[in-house]
């Protein structure tokens, strides 16, 4: 049974794991949210657009609404999961030229909480525009659950070995309230 006031975004990338993200809308579901799949664009090839709308009783989001179309509902909070390389750099750097990153860029300024759930490589990882950008988003007070206990990068090309590990839980439980 879903709560009022209680929407979760989840931004979801064109990264390994989401294919799978309907776990992490279960585990949502289960705790009392309402949830609202906002995705990429290249992650729209990725993912089960029909099964995601039937899971969560709400369109896949991916293109800013048309002037003629209702405003949806604000978030309550959001999570990035699977977050790539690509999408970690441009939120932490304001860039919104997807409705994703819009999301993204407007949620640390209106007071709603975000977590980052990253799924990249150490080659990635390891390269001075992500650690920047991940120590940015930590200042503005961005969840990101990267290093011991939360992901933790892969070698390059193992990423379709660490599909089934992934951590969605650690998202949901990195929320206020959690």
């Amino acid at each position: 049974m879903t709560r009022p006031g209680t929407l979760l975004h989840v931004v979801v990338c064109a990264a390994a794991p989401a294919p799978d993200v309907g776990r992490l809308v279960t585990l949502a579901q289960e705790a009392g949210w309402a949830v609202q799949i906002v995705a990429t664009p290249s992650a729209l090839d990725f993912i089960d657009v029909a099964a995601l709308e039937r899971q969560t009783g709400r369109p896949v989001r991916s293109r800013y609404r048309r002037p003629d179309e209702p405003k949806p509902p604000r978030a309550d909070a959001v999570v990035v999961a699977p977050a790539t390389y690509n999408t970690v750099n441009k939120f932490a750097r304001g860039i919104a030229d997807t409705y994703a990153l819009g999301v993204l860029a407007e949620a640390p300024g209106l007071g709603i909480p975000v977590v980052v759930l990253p799924f990249v490589n150490t080659a990635l990882a390891g390269r001075a525009p992500f650690a920047e950008a991940v120590a940015g988003l930590r200042a503005e007070g961005v969840r990101v659950l990267l290093g011991p206990g939360e992901f933790e990068p892969h070698p390059p090309s193992a990423g379709p070995d660490r599909i089934d590990a992934y951590p969605w839980h650690l998202a949901l439980a990195a929320l206020p309230g959690g």
